[in-house]
């Protein structure tokens, strides 16, 4: 069985009261819900894990991804535009991420507009709310199946 590791950072745990015009009313409760749903449907193991921590974050990679996960979904949140040590985390462990965002991060405030995983992530899903974390569950789904 391929095994799938979602990675959720800082203040996702708010959504559904955070900035509803921007993330929409779905909680991450409801999104987990799905992935798991999604996960027992595709016949893969998943782990997902939030915290608001960049050090958690790296642990989370180094730890998971060099034992368990055969491809990770990771939505670093603020810590896109800004953590180079998830970068190296990432870039470290041998398997593929797939980069997700509930918003465009591209049709937002400029400083958003870099991000430091899309170039050590295998793709990235920007922009259609909790669909960009079903479509990026897809794709590490479907990357795990051919690497590693």
């Amino acid at each position: 069985m391929k095994n799938i590791l979602v990675i959720h950072g800082p203040n996702l745990n708010l959504l559904g009261k955070r900035e509803p015009d921007v993330y929409g009313k779905v909680t991450l409760e409801s999104i987990n819900k799905e992935l798991k749903a999604l996960a027992r449907k595709s016949k893969v193991g998943i782990k997902i894990f939030q915290t608001n921590t960049e050090g958690e974050i790296v642990d989370i990679i180094q730890k998971e991804c060099e034992s368990w996960a055969d491809a990770m979904v990771i939505n670093p949140a603020a810590y896109t535009h800004t953590s180079v040590a998830i970068r190296e985390a990432i870039s470290a462990v041998k398997i593929s991420a797939v980069e997700v965002h509930l918003s465009n991060i591209f049709k937002r405030e400029e400083f958003r507009h870099k991000s430091y995983i899309s170039p050590v992530s295998a793709g990235g899903i920007f922009g259609f709310g909790k669909d960009s974390y079903i479509l990026g569950f897809l794709a590490a789904v479907n990357i795990s199946k051919t690497k590693r």
